[in-house]
């Protein structure tokens, strides 16, 4: 699966549009990466476990865009974006999207 963030793919030409897909995720916190994140916004710097875990919430949602994706024929994804909002306080949800497409 080809999936990029243009609306183009260099080299191929889009034969068949077939629409707008998503994948996504939700994820919370725990109390581990909570008391981390108190005491490293004391000092400052990086939250490193939220980075990680927005990371793999990231990869998750590309994963299921992808397999959506696929399901329904394409074999490539253009338009890819990320989108991020809080659902309610301590969890995110990560969304993937973009327009499945056959290229040849």
């Amino acid at each position: 699966m080809i999936v990029v963030t243009t609306e183009q793919i260099p080299g191929k030409q889009i034969k068949d549009v077939i629409g707008v897909m998503s994948g996504g995720t939700v994820q919370s916190k725990n109390i581990g990466k909570d008391i981390g994140a108190g005491l490293k916004g004391l000092v400052g710097g990086e939250m490193k476990s939220y980075t990680a875990m927005m990371e793999e919430a990231r990869d998750i949602a590309l994963q299921r865009l992808i397999d959506k994706a696929s399901k329904s024929g394409a074999n490539a994804i253009v338009g890819m974006r990320f989108m991020t909002s809080s659902i309610i306080q301590g969890a995110s949800e990560v969304i993937a999207y973009g327009t499945a497409v056959v290229v040849e």
